[in-house]
């Protein structure tokens, strides 16, 4: 088994997770990738996330999947801690992890603070573990959407699954080197942060989808707000590099991991607000949906989760690359 924990599984976790602190203004919680507490008159959050596969970029991706969710939760990510774990003694998996990490940490303005590191022969690649932490005025939450508002994504779906795809099966692809170069440059584009700056001033909720790509992204602010979302399939930006390596290797590109994408819920009448500041900043982006009550996406179950075509999803997705690498 490789992937989250299923959600019967994950709620065992957080019912024995977190203790009273009135400081803590958001703990454990389905959805949600970040905590938040006061301290002074600001918020500090705090997220951490693990990454093992993904061997080729490991540290570029590690930073900025655990940014990505303190900026989705509206703070600045500011500093990072990191764990690391070797299956053994190779000094130049080590070399190029770390380079990939400061290299990327240093292009974030973020600073490595501290953390730990040591070999474990149990393991078959590489792990890292990284903490970010940022400040804020005010938490972002998934939890934040409300029927009626709109639902907007920036740049696109499967960015950081292209480029995964890209490196890790370059030789399967049998794909020009031009094609597999550019889509090998997303990379360059994992960052959520600068769009998360400026969405945090009108979204009721944001979330930045990774494993399970932008459809399960899409379900967890669904089950976290406990409403249903409205999606035009057809209005979900997929770049031409995308397609064309989702569709020889099979996978949906809504599926695969989603990390340079940010899904915002903003209040109808700010979404073309949102949108021309995004424009602004030269951040693409696209209205692709709307949120709704729970319930009246789908007559049979009534329950949350997300309309999308002929289909209606509330159970967490499994990421189409998996089954790749496995």
């Amino acid at each position: 088994m490789i992937g989250k924990l299923d959600r019967d599984a994950l709620a065992q976790v957080l019912s024995r997770t977190g203790a009273h602190d009135d400081d803590v203004v958001m703990g454990p919680r389905y959805g949600e990738d970040a905590a938040a507490m006061r301290v002074g008159d600001q918020l500090l959050v705090a997220s951490s996330d693990p990454l093992s596969l993904a061997r080729e970029r490991l540290g570029t991706l590690a930073v900025n999947v655990a940014c990505n969710d303190v900026a989705a939760s509206g703070a600045d990510p500011r500093w990072l801690t990191n764990v690391v774990f070797l299956p053994d003694d190779d000094p130049e998996t080590l070399d190029v992890l770390t380079r990939q990490m400061d290299e990327e940490a240093q292009a974030l303005g973020v600073a490595i603070v501290g953390g730990h590191s040591e070999y474990t022969p149990a393991l078959e690649r590489p792990m890292v573990s990284l903490t970010a932490m940022g400040l804020a005025d005010e938490f972002v939450p998934t939890g934040g959407a409300e029927p009626g508002d709109r639902v907007l994504l920036t740049k696109g779906a499967g960015i950081e699954g292209t480029a995964i795809l890209a490196t890790d099966f370059r030789e399967e692809l049998g794909l020009s080197a031009d094609l597999l170069d550019r889509a090998e440059s997303f990379f360059g584009d994992i960052s959520v942060a600068p769009e998360a700056a400026v969405l945090r001033e009108y979204a009721t909720a944001m979330h930045d989808p990774t494993e399970g790509g932008l459809l399960n992204g899409l379900v967890e602010v669904a089950t976290a707000s406990g409403v249903c979302l409205e999606i035009d399939r057809d209005s979900v930006p997929i770049r031409e590099e995308t397609a064309e390596l989702c569709d020889v290797m099979g996978v949906d590109p809504l599926a695969i991991f989603g990390s340079g994408a940010l899904v915002a819920t903003v209040p109808e009448d700010a979404a073309d607000d949102a949108l021309a500041a995004l424009a602004a900043e030269d951040i693409p982006a696209s209205e692709v949906g709307a949120v709704a009550e729970a319930g009246e996406c789908d007559a049979e179950t009534r329950g949350f989760g997300v309309a999308l075509a002929d289909e209606f999803v509330s159970d967490p997705i499994r990421d189409d690359l998996y089954d790749l690498w496995t």
